[in-house]
């Protein structure tokens, strides 16, 4: 019985989605003109690649700051939900801050290149 019980944990265990195990990144670029905060929440890539693939980003001529966190902050004025990106089939939610007026560049952007779905003003946590 009690390995019919674990069998069961297990099973329904891997059930849950990947949010159970959410993390995110959180990537802050500064350079003289401009500067970009944005937040890349892990949906299906797998944890080693997301740390050492996906977050680390080279932006040439710019200061870049990588911050792990469970989830991405509040206060994004966009979110493109499912993204994917290089052809890859793995999926992610990136969270958009700072000038909102960026959506109308952002939003076709997600949806065509990423295949992902835009959403104005995502909810908050």
């Amino acid at each position: 019985m009690r390995t019919r019980h674990t069998l069961l944990t297990v099973s329904l265990l891997c059930l849950l989605p990947l949010q159970v195990w959410a993390e995110a990144c959180i990537i802050q670029a500064e350079s003289a003109r401009m500067d970009i905060k944005l937040c890349q929440q892990n949906r299906s890539i797998p944890p080693h690649l997301f740390k050492s693939g996906f977050c680390q980003p080279t932006l040439a001529g710019q200061k870049t700051t990588v911050t792990f966190a469970e989830h991405c902050p509040s206060g994004a004025f966009g979110v493109c939900r499912n993204a994917q990106s290089g052809g890859m089939p793995y999926q992610q939610d990136i969270y958009y801050y700072g000038v909102a007026t960026d959506a109308r560049y952002l939003k076709p952007a997600c949806e065509r290149q990423s295949k992902g779905v835009w959403l104005d003003n995502p909810p908050l946590r």
